[in-house]
Protein backbone atom coordinates (compact mmCIF):
# COMPACT_ATOMS: atom_id res chain seq x y z
CA UNK A 1 0.00 0.00 0.00
CA UNK A 2 1.20 3.97 -1.04
CA UNK A 3 -0.13 6.95 0.97
CA UNK A 4 0.73 10.34 -1.22
CA UNK A 5 0.40 13.52 0.73
CA UNK A 6 -0.04 16.70 -1.81
CA UNK A 7 1.30 20.04 0.25
CA UNK A 8 2.78 23.40 -1.67
CA UNK A 9 -0.53 24.32 -3.33
CA UNK A 10 -1.67 28.33 -2.44
CA UNK A 11 -2.55 31.13 -4.34
CA UNK A 12 -0.24 33.43 -6.91
CA UNK A 13 -0.33 35.95 -9.00
CA UNK A 14 0.38 35.62 -12.76
CA UNK A 15 3.94 35.43 -13.58
CA UNK A 16 4.52 33.79 -10.67
CA UNK A 17 6.10 30.33 -9.14
CA UNK A 18 4.51 27.82 -6.92
CA UNK A 19 6.24 24.35 -5.77
CA UNK A 20 4.07 21.55 -5.21
CA UNK A 21 5.24 18.38 -2.71
CA UNK A 22 4.18 15.13 -2.74
CA UNK A 23 5.36 12.47 0.47
CA UNK A 24 5.18 9.50 -0.08
CA UNK A 25 4.65 6.50 2.77
CA UNK A 26 7.61 4.36 2.02
CA UNK A 27 10.95 4.30 -0.37
CA UNK A 28 10.00 3.07 -3.95
CA UNK A 29 13.16 3.83 -5.95
CA UNK A 30 12.67 2.68 -9.59
CA UNK A 31 8.90 0.44 -9.00
CA UNK A 32 6.41 3.19 -9.47
CA UNK A 33 5.74 5.34 -12.51
CA UNK A 34 4.21 8.80 -10.97
CA UNK A 35 2.31 11.97 -12.39
CA UNK A 36 1.23 15.18 -11.31
CA UNK A 37 -2.59 15.66 -12.59
CA UNK A 38 -4.77 18.77 -11.95
CA UNK A 39 -8.53 19.41 -12.43
CA UNK A 40 -9.84 22.59 -13.24
CA UNK A 41 -13.08 23.80 -11.80
CA UNK A 42 -16.04 21.95 -13.86
CA UNK A 43 -13.94 19.79 -15.63
CA UNK A 44 -11.76 16.48 -15.39
CA UNK A 45 -8.73 15.34 -14.48
CA UNK A 46 -5.81 15.45 -16.90
CA UNK A 47 -2.10 14.79 -16.93
CA UNK A 48 0.57 17.84 -16.71
CA UNK A 49 3.72 15.83 -16.32
CA UNK A 50 5.25 12.29 -15.68
CA UNK A 51 8.22 10.08 -14.66
CA UNK A 52 7.94 6.83 -16.26
CA UNK A 53 9.52 3.83 -13.97
CA UNK A 54 12.42 1.74 -15.66
CA UNK A 55 14.27 5.08 -17.81
CA UNK A 56 12.91 7.70 -15.51
CA UNK A 57 11.33 9.28 -19.01
CA UNK A 58 10.00 12.46 -18.18
CA UNK A 59 6.69 13.36 -19.93
CA UNK A 60 5.05 16.66 -19.94
CA UNK A 61 1.68 18.23 -21.63
CA UNK A 62 2.27 20.91 -24.13
CA UNK A 63 -0.25 23.25 -22.05
CA UNK A 64 2.93 23.34 -19.03
CA UNK A 65 5.52 22.34 -21.31
CA UNK A 66 8.43 24.85 -20.16
CA UNK A 67 6.95 26.29 -17.34
CA UNK A 68 7.03 23.16 -15.53
CA UNK A 69 9.29 20.72 -14.04
CA UNK A 70 8.40 17.47 -12.27
CA UNK A 71 11.46 15.72 -10.20
CA UNK A 72 11.98 13.43 -7.39
CA UNK A 73 14.25 13.10 -4.50
CA UNK A 74 14.18 9.03 -3.41
CA UNK A 75 15.94 9.82 -0.73
CA UNK A 76 13.26 11.61 0.71
CA UNK A 77 10.38 9.66 -0.42
CA UNK A 78 9.30 13.24 -2.00
CA UNK A 79 7.98 13.82 -5.85
CA UNK A 80 7.93 17.55 -6.78
CA UNK A 81 6.53 19.98 -9.21
CA UNK A 82 7.85 23.14 -9.93
CA UNK A 83 5.54 25.62 -11.67
CA UNK A 84 6.92 28.61 -13.18
CA UNK A 85 5.02 31.30 -14.98
CA UNK A 86 1.97 30.39 -14.05
CA UNK A 87 -1.38 31.64 -15.78
CA UNK A 88 -5.17 31.66 -14.83
CA UNK A 89 -5.63 28.48 -16.99
CA UNK A 90 -3.65 26.68 -14.36
CA UNK A 91 -5.99 27.22 -11.44
CA UNK A 92 -7.30 23.68 -10.30
CA UNK A 93 -6.50 20.94 -7.77
CA UNK A 94 -3.51 19.23 -8.50
CA UNK A 95 -3.17 15.33 -7.72
CA UNK A 96 -0.17 13.19 -7.48
CA UNK A 97 -0.47 9.82 -8.82
CA UNK A 98 1.65 6.51 -8.76
CA UNK A 99 0.98 3.49 -10.36
CA UNK A 100 3.69 -0.23 -10.19
CA UNK A 101 3.74 -0.06 -14.17
CA UNK A 102 6.14 0.76 -16.88
CA UNK A 103 3.78 1.92 -18.75
CA UNK A 104 5.81 1.23 -21.83
CA UNK A 105 2.78 1.97 -24.34
CA UNK A 106 2.75 5.67 -23.13
CA UNK A 107 6.11 5.75 -21.93
CA UNK A 108 7.78 4.51 -25.44
CA UNK A 109 5.88 7.22 -27.29
CA UNK A 110 5.93 10.29 -24.74
CA UNK A 111 2.50 10.84 -24.00
CA UNK A 112 0.97 11.28 -20.72
CA UNK A 113 -1.93 8.61 -19.26
CA UNK A 114 -5.49 9.41 -18.38
CA UNK A 115 -6.25 9.28 -14.48
CA UNK A 116 -7.81 5.06 -15.40
CA UNK A 117 -4.01 3.96 -15.28
CA UNK A 118 -3.30 5.25 -11.68
CA UNK A 119 -3.80 3.47 -8.19
CA UNK A 120 -2.40 5.35 -6.11
CA UNK A 121 -3.80 9.13 -5.53
CA UNK A 122 -3.31 12.21 -2.86
CA UNK A 123 -5.79 14.10 -1.84
CA UNK A 124 -4.88 16.96 -3.99
CA UNK A 125 -3.87 20.64 -3.22
CA UNK A 126 -5.46 23.85 -4.06
CA UNK A 127 -3.67 26.24 -6.99
CA UNK A 128 -5.32 29.63 -7.88
CA UNK A 129 -3.76 31.78 -9.87
CA UNK A 130 -5.21 35.20 -10.20
CA UNK A 131 -4.52 38.93 -9.87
Amino acid sequence: QLVLVESGGGSAQPGGSLKLSCQVSRYTHDTYSWAWFRQPPGKGREAVAGIYRGNGAVVYADSVKDRFTIDQDDAKNTLFLQMNRLKPEDTGMYYCAAVASGLSRYRDYDRLPGPKEYNYWGQGTQVTVSS
